[in-house]
């Protein structure tokens, strides 16, 4: 060796660490930045969607409501995600991390989608009879939900949030008005259901009034000026505010949209309706198929479970075909065992006592954060759905599976197991919870939600239950292929009608031929298809996919697969689109 070529050698060494050194800090600086980035179009959307920020714990835009329904509202909305699809453009996939890769497809998706959704006239239909912001209006109102009422400042903010609320009634009235002229209007089913919504809040009886309820649990700790000044205040809110606006919309509906109301099914039937269901399909099941291929899925999945439904009624030795067995079910009194909503809401708990010790056999991690079950509010629970409210993100709020019951003594038990799964343990409450502890996401994406993969894992859930300890009554088995029916029976219902044109009728039948929910739920579930196209599609596409992917990654795994492994690979991804999920678990199959 020379004299020379060890200090040379050093020398290379050294240039060459420089270089690494270099690069490493150019990687650092673009990685900060674009935690920057995420952060920030996080931070943005909070004050964009405040009643989100609420649901979140986030309390620093508990006094807004924007007018959503505004014009200058929505071209900030769309100035918001351009700006931010165009900032994406600066970071190169090389550049980032595989999670930022993932966080990067996912901000991509949601701006592209939203942007699309905005060149849509969602604004004409600013009501409805499930899914609209007047509704949570009411929920918060309580003062049970995710609107805090435990300081005088709470109690402020509400005020001001309901000023804003106020402003949105009035011009929800005028787009309506609008949508009449140019061609969006509800169906005229949806109108009539909506309008005893209003009633309700149109009542004069300010005490007894939903928004006067934060009152009546005013904490004894406020001060006797701040009770009175805010006893004074709400009264007001109440009388001058309320009231009036609630009862000017319920006279509009009744004297005005009702007769405009459409006597067509589905949303073909407005402007530019065939292009909105195909945005509907894309931003719902977040995938590539068309409303004829979801369809046809639908019948074929309608059949498989059809020849399911018929063994368990062969093993319960019903005389009678499957059609006599969904009527038998409806009304055997035998699964209607109680009395009083709290003899529901203690058989739910008895489902989750019988799952707990078998969760292990499935999950490796589980949410720190608390659930609890509850009855639905008296003023929604006799439109609404069984349905999972999440935690705040700081856990302070815990997440609720929400229950209706109206008639306690006509309330069927046969698919409550299922239900759980779906709404509760491990469905949604698994989901989300998990989600949002798990600290290697960034924030926008411990909030997001995507039904495919949402709604997805919650009807895969549904099928874990035999390993759960649960489906031992053939009952309860019955229930859970009656709720996988539900869902194949939506891909075939909604797109029978938003795109074949359906009657609502002739959607209400399919269903009676094919399952055994009752009537009156099978109507209310019919209609919410009407007020939310394509909504309903997300769940099977979702739970096929999710099973799909488990199915390849135990065949290419054999011995390594553990289906532990599997999902916790499904739930760390926190909710993103399909397409995005079966990327990751393709990278995780191959891995080994």
């Amino acid at each position: 060796m020379h004299k020379f070529f060890l200090p040379v050698f050093i020398f290379i060494l050294f240039l060459g660490s420089c270089k690494n050194s270099s690069t490493q800090s150019n990687v650092n600086q673009n990685n900060k930045a674009f935690d920057t980035m995420l952060n920030n179009y996080y931070e943005e959307g909070l004050r964009l969607h405040p009643i989100e920020a609420t649901y979140q714990g986030d309390t620093r835009y508990n006094n807004s409501f924007p007018n959503f329904l505004s014009i200058a509202y929505r071209d900030t909305l769309h100035a918001y995600y351009t700006i931010y699809l165009n900032k994406l453009q600066a970071f190169n996939d090389k550049d980032l991390t595989p999670e930022e890769r993932v966080s990067k497809a996912v901000l991509k998706w949601e701006c592209d989608i939203n942007l699309e959704g905005l060149k849509f006239r969602e604004d004409y239909f600013p009501v409805d009879q499930m899914w609209t912001v007047n509704l949570t209006m009411g929920q918060f109102a309580s003062g049970t939900n995710a609107q805090p009422f435990k300081t005088v400042q709470d109690y402020r903010n509400w005020l001001e949030r309901v000023d804003g609320f106020m402003v949105w009634m009035d011009t929800a009235v005028y787009r309506m008005k609008q949508g009449i002229q140019k061609g969006y209007v509800l169906p005229e089913s949806l109108i009539k259901k909506i309008i005893p919504q209003m009633a309700v809040m149109a009542n004069k009886d300010v005490e007894n009034h939903l928004f006067y309820q934060p009152v009546k649990q005013m904490p004894s700790s406020f001060s006797d000026q701040d009770k009175k000044e805010l006893t004074e205040a709400y009264k007001n809110m109440v009388a001058n505010e309320v009231i009036p606006e609630f009862t000017k919309m319920n006279s509009f509906l009744v004297n005005d949209y009702l007769k405009a109301g459409r006597k067509t099914s589905g949303i073909w039937d407005i402007p530019n309706g065939e292009a909105y269901y195909a945005h509907q399909i894309k931003k719902y099941t977040t995938t590539k198929l068309t409303a004829e291929e979801i369809h046809q899925i639908g019948l074929k999945e309608v059949e498989r479970i059809t020849a399911e439904m018929e063994k368990v009624k062969e093993l319960v030795g019903f005389k009678g075909d499957l059609k006599a067995f969904f009527e038998f079910v409806r009304h055997d009194k035998a699964l209607m065992p109680y009395t009083k909503p709290q003899q529901v809401l203690d058989h739910f708990e008895n489902i989750y006592s019988t799952i707990q010790p078998n969760l292990d056999l499935l999950f490796d991690h589980k949410p720190k954060t608390g659930f609890e079950i509850r009855q639905t509010e008296k003023f929604r629970e006799k439109s609404a759905s069984a349905q999972y409210s999440s935690a705040s993100l700081d856990g302070t709020r815990p997440g609720i599976f929400y229950v209706p019951i109206p008639d306690a003594s006509t309330y069927n038990i046969y698919s409550d197991e299922a239900l759980f799964l779906h709404e509760a343990v491990p469905g949604h409450h698994y989901q989300v919870s998990l989600t949002q502890e798990n600290d290697k996401l960034p924030k926008f994406r411990k909030t997001i939600w995507y039904s495919g993969y949402g709604e997805g894992w919650a009807l895969y859930s549904e099928s874990l239950g035999k390993i759960l300890g649960l489906y031992t009554d053939p009952y309860q088995y019955f229930g859970r292929l009656s709720m996988e029916m539900h869902r194949a029976i939506r891909l075939v219902i909604d797109t029978g009608i938003h795109f074949k044109k359906w009657t609502r009728d002739e959607a209400i039948q399919y269903s009676l031929d094919h399952e055994a929910e009752s009537e009156a739920s099978i109507i209310a579930e019919v209609e919410r298809y009407m007020a939310n196209p394509g909504q309903a599609l997300s769940y099977k596409i979702g739970e096929i996919k999710i099973r799909e992917l488990r199915d390849m990654a135990k065949e290419k795994l054999g011995d390594k697969f553990d289906i532990r492994k599997y999902h916790d690979q499904v739930l760390s991804t926190g909710c993103v689109p399909l397409e995005i999920l079966e990327q990751k678990i393709n990278g995780w199959v191959a891995s080994f």
